[in-house]
């Protein structure tokens, strides 16, 4: 199969984090600009404390993960341009970061979760491929059920819920 090309691709936002209520485990909702494609993708704990940080504006003490990642890709005098969730196997997403150096165009290979921490840290577009939608079958009008219950998680909440957790509820699914 060749390059997908941006029309292969939906932009999409992050919608909120939310818990899977069987498995306890994160879940991120990817959005698109109607509200009628959702695409949850479930992440590790620390993943989500990564997006949660940064969805909530809480800034740590000293840089996380993507935020020195963030500062790297910077002081290399490089830019992130987008994210793509491009790809789902054997329930496992994959994405890809696109990087701008000069004139030079990098793609990198990432998980989703980290990919959609570097975008909500650099402002970058989030594009899920249209075959990934229609293989997770969540393509389908949102109800106004459905927002309700996927509301995003509050600050309190999450540290309520990080308190509880202990290491054995997030393991990845293989």
């Amino acid at each position: 199969m060749g390059r997908m090309t941006r029309g292969d691709f939906i932009q999409m936002s992050v919608g909120g984090l939310t818990l899977d209520p069987v498995t306890r485990t994160p879940i991120v909702v990817l959005r698109d600009a109607e509200n009628k494609l959702n695409l949850p993708i479930w992440i590790g704990l620390l993943e989500a404390t990564a997006m949660a940080t940064e969805l909530e504006g809480i800034t740590m003490a000293r840089p996380m993960t993507h935020d020195l990642l963030n500062t790297v890709i910077n002081e290399l005098g490089a830019a992130v341009e987008a994210i793509e969730v491009n790809d789902l196997k054997d329930n496992t997403f994959f994405a890809t970061v696109r990087l701008r150096r000069h004139d030079q165009l990098l793609s990198i290979d990432s998980r989703p979760s980290d990919a959609i921490s570097l975008a909500l840290r650099t402002k970058s577009p989030i594009y899920v491929a249209k075959k990934v939608l229609e293989q997770s079958s969540v393509l389908q009008q949102a109800d106004d059920e459905k927002d309700q219950n996927l509301s995003n998680v509050s600050r309190e909440k999450w540290a309520e819920i990080l308190e509880k957790m202990v290491p054995e509820d997030f393991k990845y699914k293989m």
